[in-house]
């Protein structure tokens, strides 16, 4: 091989790729919260393809090319997804609207796993009682539900860390 590290450097890209497209079909909103069983998913993940990145070559220099890989094409891609909305719109989540003008999206909520009580959670975090005083709810990209109140004078947004919660918002 002319480049001695070249296959430890496609392999970290291949595992990126994956590991990537893997957060987007099992959901990064998960992530907001991390709990135990989380950390020790990412652990044992990480431990997984360690192997798949560096083959072989458990040196020094084959660890870091494989880390120096991994943090170019994270560079990359992010640079990729500022530019180029197709990019972004491939790789990224959206946020969702939850509750506009009072009115809540079941199917939003039913989609996204997020319960009655959660809601209702972020909500009095908030300093909000009743549906109808919430002017926008969102599930943010980073896993936060925001809530804007409806009350124009004291208009406040403020943000609700979501935990993992595995109960179903019922219609």
């Amino acid at each position: 091989m002319l480049f001695p590290y070249l296959d430890i450097i496609l392999r970290s890209l291949a595992v990126y790729f994956f590991m990537t497209i893997a957060l987007r079909i099992f959901g990064k909103k998960e992530l907001s919260q991390l709990n135990t069983a989380d950390i020790i998913l990412i652990l044992l993940i990480s431990n997984s393809v360690q192997n798949a990145m560096v083959g072989p070559d458990t040196s020094l220099w084959g660890g870091l090319v494989a880390a120096l890989a991994l943090f170019i094409i994270n560079y990359i891609i992010k640079k990729l997804t500022h530019k180029y909305k197709v990019i972004n719109d491939l790789l990224l989540d959206k946020p969702e609207i939850l509750i506009h003008d009072g009115k809540l999206d079941f199917d939003a909520l039913s989609k996204l796993d997020i319960s009655h009580d959660e809601l209702k959670e972020a909500m009095r975090e908030h300093g909000l009682e009743h549906f109808t005083d919430v002017k926008l709810c969102m599930l943010e990209i980073d896993g936060t539900i925001s809530v804007i109140s409806e009350d124009k004078k004291n208009l406040k947004q403020t943000h609700y860390k979501r935990k993992h919660n595995h109960k179903n918002f019922r219609k």
